[in-house]
């Protein structure tokens, strides 16, 4: 399979915080952002994949700041790392007040996707060739964190 650099995986989605994704608090619902988190993920993994990529796991999600009804919220993924059948994605999520301009970054989180086959089954992945020094910096780390879950230990933090 012909290496694919992350740039060919970027996905950037953007949608207003509207009443109908508040939470009994008056802010935006974390599962509204979560699930906003898995799609954009999951674009960048079939971009990068070519076929069908489903979620495997989920990094710890810290919500940094509330996300309040009537921000931009702003999701940047990337492929950082791939491995035979699998597909580390970062993503960085920003929420912008538009009568101001002021953005403030609120989340960031790794997701992990598997490609499919034809049959639902695991299928191999292209690799990730990074061109850039950041993109040399996130493939890395990516390794590093595939060998501690793989070895059962904690994750380390490190944003997106």
């Amino acid at each position: 399979m012909e290496p694919r650099p992350p740039r060919l995986s970027r996905t950037t989605i953007s949608e207003v915080m509207m009443p109908h994704m508040a939470n009994q608090l008056g802010n935006v619902h974390g599962g509204v952002i979560l699930g906003m988190l898995d799609r954009v993920g999951a674009v960048s993994a079939i971009r990068h994949a070519q076929r069908i990529c489903v979620t495997a796991s989920v990094d710890r999600v810290d919500f940094r700041e509330p996300i309040h009804l009537g921000e931009l919220v702003t999701m940047y993924a990337s492929v950082n790392y791939a491995h035979r059948t699998s597909i580390e994605v970062g993503v960085r999520v920003e929420a912008e007040d538009l009568l101001t301009g002021v953005k403030r970054h609120t989340n960031s989180c790794y997701l992990t996707f598997v490609a499919l086959d034809e049959r639902g089954r695991p299928a191999p992945v292209p690799p990730v060739v990074p061109e850039t020094a950041e993109e040399r910096r996130r493939y890395q780390a990516a390794e590093a964190r595939r060998a501690q879950r793989m070895a059962g230990l904690p994750r380390p933090r490190e944003s997106p």
